[in-house]
């Protein structure tokens, strides 16, 4: 074909392609119903093109928070914990109930439910699954909410796209579901954007959130993140509520809870507002007993971005770090599954001195910091301490004295 018709050229080659070739996207509606009076939720799932999934196998965990399901397919629970659904061809829909409550300590809940709100992560309204498909297909979901009377509003950390209507988009996953914080009833909530990113900051009425001051504070640290953090999420939620909830913070992927009593900044120096925040930003995770990288480093920005946005002292920063060396006094070792508060202290101390290092280090080469160890981090799945030590000895180019410690042996 003559050259001066390139684009007539690759509509027939288009239009020549086998149809194996053509992705089939299957829309996924999912259907949510707060039921307070019975502390549950009702959840359908309707598929627009059944017979595109072969089946999803869910983890219903071992509480029995699942129950009364029915659906136009098959529907099969051998496996203790487990449920497998197998759509009909065409339009099919699975719907169950799930109990909200759940308390992470007794006395203490990380989901509630009440006459006026419901906060909860949709992690656990929709499980987790295995999904088998045909070939090039695409779930294309979506989340509706039906609201009691009296509830004025729902939010979640994913993008509105209608009154109580949500898109769910998450391309590391065959399976989009609505996981993240969600927030629902008579709610007060405020809104800004920081750069790129829609922040919402959200708690039921009543529950005494500082809304403001959160907001305060996040547009404050909000670039020193940008720079550490080359991140700009569509749109980030912060909840909250008071007594009975769990008296700590809570981080997913879009969102994080906070206790409405918890302070922005502690007596200590350091921020739970900001440690949350550098969850969701960094999505660091660890492997082989490492969790000192994950925490450490999140209580090591939760000082230092307060620290360089300018509201941080010298003098406040050096007593920080004595606070940090008493505490931590009795550690011998970093390794561990769970880092607790005194390994965590001496995590942050030793990304300081490990921070410094690299600055001297590297003075004659753009001065470089953990911050380069830590976008490093950013591109693995999961990091052992291992991983930390060889990425942190690439950026200063050689061995480092901090890390040849028995800490991290």
């Amino acid at each position: 074909m003559p050259a001066r018709y390139p684009l007539l050229s690759l509509l027939l080659l288009s239009l020549s392609l086998p149809t194996w070739a053509a992705t089939y996207k299957v829309d996924l509606d999912y259907r949510v119903r707060f039921l307070p009076e019975s502390n549950q939720a009702e959840v359908s799932l309707t598929l627009e093109q059944g017979e595109r999934v072969l089946g999803l196998d869910f983890d219903l965990g071992e509480e029995g928070r699942y129950g009364d399901f029915e659906t136009d397919g098959q529907w099969s629970q051998e496996t203790p914990g487990r449920g497998v659904w197998q759509p009909a061809s065409g339009k099919s829909r699975l719907s169950y109930k799930v109990r909200i409550d759940h308390e992470r300590e007794p006395g203490r809940f990380d989901a509630r439910m009440t006459e006026d709100w419901a906060l909860l992560r949709g992690d656990d309204l929709v499980p987790s699954a295995v999904l088998r498909q045909e070939d090039r297909t695409e779930l294309v979901a979506r989340l509706q909410f039906d609201l009691p009377k009296g509830w004025k509003s729902v939010e979640t950390g994913w993008p509105r796209i209608g009154t109580n209507r949500f898109r769910i988009d998450n391309p590391q996953r065959k399976f989009d579901r609505p996981t993240g914080w969600m927030i629902a009833g008579k709610l007060g909530t405020r809104r800004t954007r920081l750069g790129e990113t829609d922040v919402a900051v959200a708690a039921p009425v009543g529950e005494g959130m500082r809304r403001m001051d959160v907001m305060t504070l996040l547009t404050f640290v909000w670039p020193e993140l940008q720079a550490v953090f080359p991140r700009d999420p569509d749109k980030l939620l912060i909840v909250g509520a008071d007594d009975p909830m769990w008296r700590g913070g809570l981080s997913a992927a879009n969102s994080y809870y906070m206790h409405a009593e918890r302070p922005l900044v502690s007596e200590n120096g350091t921020s739970s507002l900001v440690h949350e925040l550098v969850h969701v930003f960094s999505r660091i995770q660890s492997r082989e007993r490492s969790d000192w990288i994950t925490e450490g480093l999140a209580e090591y920005y939760a000082i230092e971005l307060v620290r360089r946005a300018g509201g941080l002292g010298e003098d406040r920063y050096q007593k920080i770090r004595e606070q940090l060396q008493r505490w931590s006094k009795p550690v011998d070792s970093l390794r561990t599954d769970r880092a607790s508060g005194p390994v965590t202290a001496r995590a942050v101390l030793l990304l300081q001195e490990l921070d410094r290092e690299i600055r001297q280090k590297t003075r004659d080469r753009g001065a470089r910091s953990l911050d380069d160890v830590t976008r490093g981090l950013m591109r693995l799945d999961k990091a052992s301490t291992k991983d930390f030590i060889e990425i942190s000895e690439n950026v200063i180019g050689g061995p480092s004295r901090v890390l040849d410690t028995r800490l991290l042996r």
